[in-house]
């Protein structure tokens, strides 16, 4: 029962947070970036609540528990990227006069087109990256609650709609702060208590099959290699990401907040899979989906329980709530301004009414949802074969045209679907690696065809 208590008084918390911050938000700007003000700390903390989602706890735990550390080291491909970001492209972002999309970099560099293209499948990814969440909060409250799946996911997300339609990316970084503080202690406590109540680390090696211990476990180097490199690329320069990429002015702070992020990622992937493996040790009848829901519930004496049960709350809804707002100003800024082409068009206002809409779909696709990381893996396929070489070689300089984007965009998409639905993944290297290499090959082919007037 304290639990429960615990788990209300959260959601309560973080639904008045929300709301009162959204009373500061005035225009679309507003509801994107909030502002650009913020320190280090503040991206490095809301980067990181958004990107450690329920795929990459929940939907972490479960694999790991299915195929061993594997997972774990393939995951430190989403680290390394993080890293790289920091370095190479947060630098960049001073070469634009205060953009709040994705598309805004797009259209400087290729045009409306492009831009439009970009907000066309920003939506696609964010609304179902954003089902994945949902799909967990649902896992969520039926493991901890009791409660039926459906009735679990119209609560959690219900509550995401509300402060983030109210409040934008205010409310969003402000509950982001909190979310980030209470599962940095939530999911450390539940893999010391399930280490205790396994009578030692020993005990967990000592209880799964071996080849979960080792680097590769049952998958082929190449599977491996496959699975590494679609965490690199999959979520590199995502909306929600690049985002974070704009809330501040300065771009030291932005740099030092977004490799502190990559940073953190290792021990804290290391930490989520290593719940996945304490689970199989413990309990090895249980669905691997709810791995980690299952080992806060047994292991976690009370009132703690309740803490930790918040935290992996927390970890689903920094998630949902950062795609769920990408997904309604993309779609506003970057699809519907274009074409409407008007400046009477009321931005702030359809921006809510989008929000609100994209977070009722999502509920809608949630309850079909099996697997959290598999449905990831998916949705990055409507972003990285079409966007990723095109966005990344013009924000670090290249010289380029239109036609790149488009000559790219195509070589992309024909290689993401002949590798998938006519070769069907051979050698279990998703489609994802393939239409990101043809992408760059006609990207580079591109170039050397319509060759640029000035550099941009």
């Amino acid at each position: 029962m304290i639990d429960n208590i615990i788990t209300a008084v959260y959601l309560l918390i973080i639904l008045i947070v929300g709301i009162k911050a959204g009373k500061k938000v005035k225009n679309l700007e507003d509801f994107s970036v909030a502002g650009r003000g913020f320190s280090y700390k503040v991206v490095f903390a809301t980067l990181s609540a958004s990107f450690i989602g329920g795929g990459f706890s929940m939907g972490n735990a479960e694999k790991v528990f299915l195929f061993g550390l594997v997972n774990i080291f393939a995951l430190w491909g989403f680290s390394l990227k993080e890293i790289l970001v920091a370095t190479y492209i947060a630098p960049q972002i001073k070469r634009y006069e205060n953009p709040i999309t994705v598309g805004d970099i797009m259209d400087f560099h290729y045009g409306k087109g492009a831009r439009i293209i970009t907000g066309v499948f920003s939506v696609i990814l964010c609304a179902g990256i954003m089902g994945a969440q949902v799909g967990a909060m649902g896992y969520i409250f039926n493991v901890f609650l009791g409660m039926d799946q459906f009735y679990g996911i119209l609560i959690g997300c219900s509550i995401v709609i509300i402060y983030s339609t109210l409040g934008g990316m205010r409310a969003i970084i402000l509950t982001d702060i909190i979310q980030f503080l209470v599962l940095t202690i939530g999911m450390p406590a539940v893999l010391v208590f399930a280490v205790i109540k396994a009578g030692g680390m020993s005990e967990i090696v000592n209880n799964v099959p071996p080849e979960h211990l080792t680097f590769l476990g049952p998958k082929t180097l190449i599977a491996f290699l496959s699975l590494f490199f679609t965490f690199v690329i999959g979520e590199t320069l995502v909306p929600p990401y690049v985002q974070r990429l704009f809330i501040s002015k300065d771009i030291h702070v932005v740099k030092k907040g977004t490799m502190l992020s990559g940073i953190f990622s290792i021990p804290f992937f290391f930490i989520t899979g290593a719940i996945g493996l304490a689970a199989l040790a413990l309990y090895p009848t249980i669905d691997a989906n709810l791995a980690m829901p299952h080992m806060v519930k047994e292991v976690l004496p009370p009132v703690m329980s309740g803490i930790v049960i918040a935290s992996v709350i927390s970890i689903v809804m920094s998630s949902a709530d950062s795609f769920l707002n990408s997904a309604a100003v993309s779609a506003v800024h970057d699809v519907i301004k274009p074409l409407r082409d008007s400046k009477s068009l009321n931005e702030f206002f359809l921006v809510k009414i989008i929000n609100l809409l994209t977070g009722v779909i999502a509920v809608i696709f949630a309850v079909k949802i099996k697997s959290i990381l598999d449905i990831l893996i998916y949705s990055y396929n409507f972003w990285s074969p079409i966007l990723l070489i095109p966005l990344a070689s013009a924000i670090m300089g290249a010289k380029v045209k239109k036609e790149n984007f488009y000559f790219a965009m195509t070589g992309g998409i024909l290689g993401t679907a002949l590798w998938n639905f006519v070769l069907h993944s051979p050698y279990g290297i998703d489609g994802l690696i393939a239409g990101v290499l043809l992408n760059g090959i006609f990207f580079l082919i591109s170039m050397k065809i319509f060759k640029p007037e000035k550099s941009v």
